[in-house]
């Protein structure tokens, strides 16, 4: 048993509030665990250069830290006057993810901004995010009233890890500054793999502890993609 009780191959409790902010397309209160991303998605009637005149769409994601996210201070990175590696990697992840279930052509020549906040870190933000985001997207592409749906299918994420020999879904913070190998799966709903980020923190994992990791992020994910799916037939039943 893990610290928090929970079994080696058990998701912390995921929870997706709709429409938490009024303003945007689209918003979702995404909170895995402790872990609460604020997803938001905003229309703008255009494309990027490379896309005009293309008929198709764009979808693209911006990420940040909030600075009360952390038990310490995250300093704005507006005040440091530049994003950090890690934040540009991270909102890269999320508009990739999102994209690889998106119908460019259905969307027509507008852009989704999809923003990702962090309200308070422990571990999974950018897994959280990506999970979160796709559910505001679904709510923002069905208030477009599209000709068609513009959404392919969903697509979550989750952190998989190996700890003190221990392999371990969907880290919190305790745990991950603790693995020996950590590791982040995206897929669809379908179980497609969107991409795959696993790093040996201490020495080396083998292929088989490689198979073993992207299986149980898939099983997570399976779960993932359930919750996904009722949270929308909830939302739905609700309009």
């Amino acid at each position: 048993m893990r610290h928090d009780d929970r079994a080696e191959s058990a998701l912390r409790p995921l929870r997706i509030v709709p429409d938490f902010t009024e303003n945007p397309l689209g918003s979702v209160l995404c909170e895995m665990g402790r872990t609460k991303v604020l997803c938001t998605v905003s229309l703008e009637g255009s494309v990027p250069r490379f896309l005009q005149g293309t008929g198709r769409g764009w979808v693209t994601a911006e990420y940040s830290l909030l600075p009360g996210s952390t038990d310490t201070r995250s300093q704005r990175e507006a005040s440091r006057g530049k994003q950090s590696g890690r934040t540009l990697e991270i909102q890269r992840l999320i508009g990739r993810s999102l994209r690889a279930v998106v119908d460019a052509k259905a969307l027509g020549e507008r852009t989704l901004w999809v923003d990702c906040d962090v309200l308070q870190a422990d571990g999974g933000t950018r897994t959280a995010s990506i999970t979160g985001a796709w559910f505001a997207l679904a709510i923002a592409v069905e208030r477009l009233q599209l000709e068609r749906n513009a959404l392919l299918d969903s697509v979550g994420a989750v952190s998989v890890g190996i700890v003190a020999g221990a392999l371990l879904l969907d880290l919190d913070y305790r745990e991950d500054v603790r693995a020996d190998v950590d590791m982040n799966v995206v897929m669809t709903g379908q179980g497609a793999f969107v991409e795959v980020q696993g790093t040996a923190e201490h020495g080396t994992y083998d292929r088989a502890q490689l198979l073993a990791l992207t299986d149980c992020a898939a099983e997570g994910i399976s779960e993932i993609t359930r919750i996904q799916q009722k949270a929308v037939h909830e939302a739905q039943r609700k309009t």
